[in-house]
């Protein structure tokens, strides 16, 4: 009898310890935490942690009739291709996860790929590239727009509106800047403007006055930002103006006014035409600003509302499928998610027709004028177009 009284006993202290360890959802912020690129990863890093907090405070996420505390995991992949393989095998073989916030870089993104998607881990991916989201890749999504989608409307706006018609631009020499580069040229070209003057650069280069110098020379009117870093960005903006161009300073993509303004000063910065995904009047953005900057004790990146909306969707795929563990079933319940109401406003998926699949996330976004270090939006956009 005492035998079975103890193998009892046993049996009712192991069941809430395996129940307990069901009730954990971890998911991965594979992102940039260290270089030029820590201000976007911090903030994709910190809307995950948010969404987490949100359910967590409401006893956790409720899948299935089960409640999980979300946890985060991060890891720095330092915006390099080989550390964020390293990294993505930790999270997948070790800490398991089925679920990545990240990464922030192009050449990151397709080189995880053979990992994630032979796994099944859903990925909410930055990386620019169209090469992330093709058909035979069914598990990454991206919840930010990128250049391919917010180049267009905005290059013809800046480009009547400031009778733009020769401009030069500073790209890096990586997946993310080759890919831009082509965007751009085109999207040039067809505002009836001319992207004359190119350069490539490694991402870790910090003086840019000889290509700066070098373009001037082409009779240049305008310098394009889209595709650098916040902190580059600001560098670039910098040595312009000491090098004495007087022209318009413009980023189609890639919200980073802030970190441009603390690097080059708001007189360097003062007038530039920049994109910015989001209207901190909008109710909903407010929110979260003020959610974010009351958990950080800093101002976000403009990144960062998207991947919580991103974070968001991906809750509530997995309640709709009743399962954290299916990420087919998840994936698919995501794919179908419509009129979401987000940080960013009204929410859909598209990209069937530019990327092969709808795991672009469709939202708003406008061109801002920085006015004594602040961005004062001067046109609301769509993907049909600006005004």
């Amino acid at each position: 009898m005492k035998i079975k009284t103890t193998v009892a006993l046993l049996a009712c202290l192991a069941a809430p310890l395996s129940v307990s360890a069901q009730e954990t959802l971890n998911i991965g912020a594979l992102v940039t935490l260290s270089g030029a690129g820590a201000s976007w990863g911090q903030g994709m890093k910190n809307a995950a942690e948010i969404a987490a907090d949100e359910v967590n405070e409401k006893g956790g996420l409720e899948v299935g009739g089960k409640k999980y505390k979300v946890n985060v995991i991060a890891y720095d992949d330092k915006y390099q291709a080989n550390e964020a393989v390293t990294v993505a095998n930790r999270l997948v073989f070790e800490d398991k996860v089925q679920y990545i916030i990240g990464p922030v870089g192009s050449a990151p993104v397709l080189a995880i790929q053979p990992i994630t998607e032979k796994n099944k881990v859903i990925v909410m991916t930055l990386g620019f590239t169209s090469k992330a989201l093709q058909k035979e890749k069914p598990f990454t999504f991206r919840p930010n727009v990128t250049t391919a989608e917010v180049s267009q409307p905005q290059i013809d706006w800046i480009v009547e509106s400031q009778g733009i018609k020769k401009v030069g631009a500073l790209f890096p020499n990586d997946e993310t800047g080759q890919q831009i580069a082509i965007d751009l040229k085109a999207a040039y070209k067809h505002a009836g403007a001319d992207l004359a003057a190119v350069e490539f650069f490694e991402r870790d280069r910090v003086d840019f006055v000889p290509l700066l110098t070098r373009m001037a020379a082409r009779g240049i009117t305008a310098i394009e930002l889209d595709g650098n870093s916040p902190t580059t960005a600001g560098l670039i903006v910098k040595q312009a103006r000491e090098i004495g161009f007087t022209g318009n300073i413009i980023r189609t993509g890639g919200p980073a006014t802030q970190e441009i303004v603390n690097v080059a000063g708001k007189q360097a910065s003062e007038g530039m035409f920049v994109h910015t995904p989001i209207d901190p009047e909008l109710d909903s953005t407010k929110a979260y600003t003020e959610a974010y900057a009351a958990k950080y004790k800093t101002a976000m990146n403009g990144f960062s509302p998207a991947f919580y909306d991103g974070t968001r969707m991906l809750f509530e795929a997995m309640r709709r499928a009743g399962t954290t563990t299916d990420t087919d079933k998840v994936r698919a319940e995501l794919e179908k998610i419509t009129d979401f109401s987000g940080a960013l406003g009204n929410l859909n998926w598209t990209g069937q027709e530019m990327y092969g699949s709808n795991h672009q996330l469709n939202a708003p976004f406008y061109v801002a004028e920085v006015k004594d270090g602040k961005e004062v939006i001067r046109a609301r956009c769509t993907v049909s177009g600006c005004k």
